[in-house]
């Protein structure tokens, strides 16, 4: 098996499949619409054919840059938030050990993360930290004008320069921008910094595939040609020529989408592997912001098991019956610890003696399914045959193009964002920012 599957046989407790199968013109034509840019929002269709464009050259610069970073830094900042900065933590997170902050002989510089809030206390601990420690900056921002990556960036950028000289600084801060216009566009050229562009029809929670991803990836040492070739064999498994009954992506968009005009109004992502909490975070952003517009859309919410289900399964158990879930499955581990026997079987473990931990966690998983299942949570299972690079970039370009897919099912465009702009407008007057003569 060398592709992510998709099962939706026990989601068929809510809807029949013929009410699933019944939507196929619906989506058939929807994903036309994105091949053809016919439908709203296409001058954002830029991640569509994105990971069959990024070039050799593209990545060895990536690649170069990432080699620069590497040698001369102990730590790396990310400065970015949304799609800048959950791209690059689910694909880091995913991918690394999950105890890589605290390795003795590191390889990568440790990567850390700025701009995707507005905390006081936390910049402070992180310049604390950063004292005395050679650092860079990847500042991913197409205007260079969003106020918490700007904020984190000009402190950072200060201590930096600070610390390093001026000169020195301006080799260890690359920018992520855009190709021509704004703010960190023209600080970039001002200051000489190294830059990459992301494309001007790609939105941020769409560029985990453009440097703004890639670029903090291979600092972290993933292996970003692999998660590039895995979103290629996505990308052409899920187009239009593709039939819809082997169309993972369009036959995800129709199912949830039967399950919402069921009544189903929230999707829950569940995994059993702690790795990937942030692929739950970046898949909020991709669907809530893509679909939740016009007082419409699915609720998207997010849950890591087994933990959660110590506090969120009891409601997802037994709760108002507008749930259904969507669990992603790893198949296979990458290491292999069995439980012991112990002599005095105070804990009444030894019923486990000899198996595999992730064999108990598969019964888990099983039995949840079962017992949500049988408490009327429809379940869809997405399965991942191990957790590496190639399957990685399967799973992004899935959720992207069935995201795209399903918002136009939906009756929305899914790439704009008005409501974000809500808080920003009453934020700037409660801090009494000029207006832009």
């Amino acid at each position: 098996m060398n592709t992510i599957g998709l099962n939706i046989d026990r989601a068929l407790n809510a809807v029949t499949r013929e009410q699933v199968y019944a939507l196929e013109p619906r989506v058939t034509e929807s994903l036309e619409a994105l091949h053809s840019g016919s439908g709203a929002g296409s001058d954002f269709l830029g991640w569509l054919h994105l990971p069959s464009s990024v070039t050799e050259a593209g990545l060895e610069e990536i690649e170069d840059a990432a080699a620069v970073l590497r040698a001369g830094c102990e730590a790396v900042i990310v400065t970015g938030i949304g799609g800048s900065y959950l791209g690059t933590k689910a694909t880091v997170d995913a991918l690394n050990s999950s105890f890589d902050l605290l390795q003795r002989e590191r390889r990568n510089p440790v990567l850390l993360y700025a701009g995707h809030n507005i905390g006081e206390d936390y910049l402070y601990e992180l310049g604390e930290l950063l004292k005395g420690k050679s650092f860079g900056i990847i500042n991913i921002s197409k205007s260079g004008t969003t106020t918490e990556p700007a904020l984190a960036f000009r402190i950072l950028r200060k201590q930096l320069e600070e610390a390093v000289g001026k000169d020195e600084a301006g080799k260890r801060i690359i920018a992520v921008t855009d190709r021509a216009r704004g703010a960190l566009r023209t600080l970039a050229g001002q200051e000489g910094y190294r830059t990459f562009v992301i494309p001007d029809n790609v939105g941020g929670r769409f560029s985990v595939l453009t440097p703004a991803g890639l670029l903090p990836a291979a600092v972290a040492g993933v292996d970003i040609r692999r998660l590039v070739a895995g979103a290629v064999s996505m990308e052409q498994a899920t187009g239009p020529e593709t039939p819809f009954p082997e169309n993972i992506a369009a036959l995800y968009a129709a199912t949830r989408n039967a399950l919402y005009a069921a009544g189903k109004k929230i999707e829950i992502l569940a995994n059993f592997h702690p790795k990937l909490h942030y692929i739950g975070e970046w898949w909020k952003q991709l669907y809530g912001e893509s679909e939740g517009k016009e007082h419409r859309g699915i609720f998207p919410a997010a849950v890591d098991f087994t933990t959660d289900l110590h506090s969120m399964g009891q409601w997802i158990q037994e709760g108002e019956r507008t749930i259904f879930e969507t669990v992603i499955s790893v198949e296979n581990p990458d290491y292999r610890v069995t439980v012991p026997a112990d002599e005095a079987d105070l804990d009444g473990l030894n019923y486990l003696a000899g198996k595999r931990v992730d064999e108990v966690n598969r019964m888990a998983e099983l039995g949840t399914q079962q017992a949500h299942v049988d408490g009327g949570v429809p379940n869809l299972r997405i399965t991942l045959p191990a957790l590496n690079a190639w399957y990685l970039g399967q799973l992004f370009y899935f959720f992207e193009k069935s995201c795209g897919i399903s918002g136009y099912v939906l009756g929305v465009n899914p790439f704009d964002q008005p409501g974000v702009e809500a808080y920003k407008k009453n934020m700037f007057a409660l801090l009494k920012k000029p207006d832009k003569k």
